[in-house]
């Protein structure tokens, strides 16, 4: 007959953990768990996480949808250099008055809450048109009233 209390880590006896210390358990752990968290702060921080949902999320017939269309351009013009705000700090104004061939959407910088200068003001950074069957944004940043295609 052994006795269970020898000297050393305490061992699993049965189970996943069949010799294993608990010290080993909890460092395997670490090992997985640690970079997997720091991989995901990364992702998020740079963005990546936003596009890879976007691209995800965003078909077809999202280009018909008001809300998920607004959202894909939230994160296209704030990961193409379009503007340094951050995507809360943009508000998209829809002008349902528009052909769906020509929709205009301006693009407001909000000027309140945690945003930079919370002074209230909205001022419009620029407009995009919005070709929904083509599939297309052009925007006037730059030259207003002259439409290009946005940078990608």
């Amino acid at each position: 007959m052994t006795d269970d209390n020898t000297s050393g880590p305490r061992r699993f006896g049965s189970g996943p953990f069949k010799g294993r210390s608990l010290k080993q358990h909890i460092a395997r752990r670490l090992v997985l768990v640690l970079p997997l968290t720091v991989l995901m702060i990364v992702l998020a921080k740079t963005g990546a996480l936003d596009r890879m949902l976007d691209r995800y999320t965003f078909k077809p017939m999202s280009w018909f949808d008001n809300n998920a269309l607004v959202q894909h351009l939230r994160v296209t013009v704030t990961h193409n250099g379009m503007t340094g705000d951050r995507a809360d700090c943009l508000l998209f104004i829809v002008n349902g008055d528009t052909p769906p061939q020509a929709t205009l959407i301006d693009v407001m910088e909000k000027h309140s809450g945690s945003c930079p200068v919370p002074d209230g003001s909205l001022p419009k950074l620029f407009t995009l048109r919005v070709d929904r069957p083509a599939q297309r944004v052009e925007t006037d940043q730059g030259s207003p009233g002259l439409f290009h295609p946005i940078p990608q």
